[in-house]
């Protein structure tokens, strides 16, 4: 899997990843600081965040004695752009679906109306 979208779809899969996006959106952490929140080794974290980091979700900087870890939500634009695309296309789709029917509703309306005045033409 190289392309970057598969990289990141890949990488959010995890709901423990996800949490720390979700956790690392409110600001930069370090190892440690994330691996307060979950009950697992500091070393399953330090996974969790080298799979994130392969995705380009997130960076570490060195900073004195710490290593912070930043989310890259530029990232994001990336997948922004993917879900869009399909989503306006199915939007599109709806459009077109409720013009059909709309018609098919006129049609129909109109076929009742011509019924009734023959019937009371006759």
């Amino acid at each position: 899997m190289t392309d970057p979208l598969s990289q990141v779809f890949a990488a959010l899969a995890d709901p423990t990843r996800r949490d720390m996006v979700a956790r690392l959106a409110d600001g930069d952490a370090t190892l440690s600081e994330l691996a307060e929140s979950y009950d697992v080794s500091l070393q399953a974290v330090a996974k969790h965040l080298k799979v994130l980091e392969g995705a380009g979700l997130v960076s570490r900087t060195k900073q004195a004695q710490r290593r912070p870890v930043h989310l890259e939500a530029e990232v994001f634009d990336l997948m922004t752009r993917w879900i869009e695309r399909y989503r306006r296309q199915a939007q599109e789709r709806f459009t077109r679906l409720d013009a059909v029917l709309a018609s098919m509703e006129a049609e129909a309306s109109q076929a009742g109306t011509d019924q009734d005045d023959k019937e009371e033409a006759s």
